[in-house]
This record gives C-alpha cells, structure tokens and sequence, in this order.
C-alpha cells in the first residue's frame, strides 16, 4: 500500500501505526511509495512492513510490477492515487480509499472495495467477515 494512503500532507494518520502493528501479525505488509513528501522511512522505520519507495517515473507500472513479484492471487492493496490504478486490476484484492487527498477516479473504478479511509480499510482486513459480507454474491 502507498504510503500517501497512510498518511496526510507526509504525516501518518493517528491510529495506522497501531493497525499496521495488528495486522503484520497476520500478513507480510508491504508499503509500495512515491514517498511525495519525503518522510515515509521516518514514519514508517519502526513498522513491522517492507518499505519500498519507488523513483518518480511511471509508478503505476511499478506497483503492478512489484504486485507481480509478490504473487497478485495473494495480494491484498490499499491506495487512491492515479498511480495505483495498475495494481488495483491485478491484485486478489483491491481497496480504494477516498481520505483528504481525495481519490483518482481510474483507481476508484477498478477497486473491488470502496472505503472512507485507510483505517477502516485495514479494519476490514483484520475482520474478514466484514470483506465476506461486502463481496459475497
């Protein structure tokens, strides 16, 4: 997940340390950024996640390149810039999250979730019966 989704303005949204913490007990996290302000080893160096921050040129292919290595049929990503737009079609799981930053509509498209924000999208993760409910058929 991008760290802009994680983050305002380059500062970590209050209570995502603490969900990341919870979910790194049950998943490998890979944080996969533009790193836009500067400040995500800093906010994120004592995180139990993979940091990867990607050079300023076509990062939408990157995420998807990245996702790819990873094995997309397992992979479960949060965003909601332009540049997540190729991951969210290739991923098991896609969630699109529209915070203060807003969200590109190409990434809202092609999510298989739409949350309010980042937190409740990392809830969702760590009650599975929540995703059950939105996606069943």
């Amino acid at each position: 997940m991008p760290a802009g989704t994680l983050a305002c303005d380059g500062v970590l949204l209050d209570g995502v340390a603490g969900l990341l913490e919870q979910l790194a007990q049950q998943l490998c996290i890979h944080v996969v950024t533009g790193d836009t302000f500067g400040g995500a080893r800093a906010a994120l160096g004592s995180l139990p996640c993979e940091l990867v921050i990607l050079a300023a040129t076509d990062q939408a292919q990157a995420k998807r390149q990245y996702l790819q290595r990873l094995g997309p049929d397992a992979v479960a990503c949060i965003g909601n810039g332009r540049n997540d737009r190729r991951m969210m079609d290739v991923a098991a799981l896609s969630i699109a999250v529209i915070q203060a930053e807003g969200a590109a509509p190409q990434t809202v498209y092609l999510a298989d979730v739409v949350m309010r924000d980042v937190r409740e999208a990392l809830q969702l993760l760590l009650n599975p019966l929540r995703l059950a409910a939105t996606l069943r058929t």
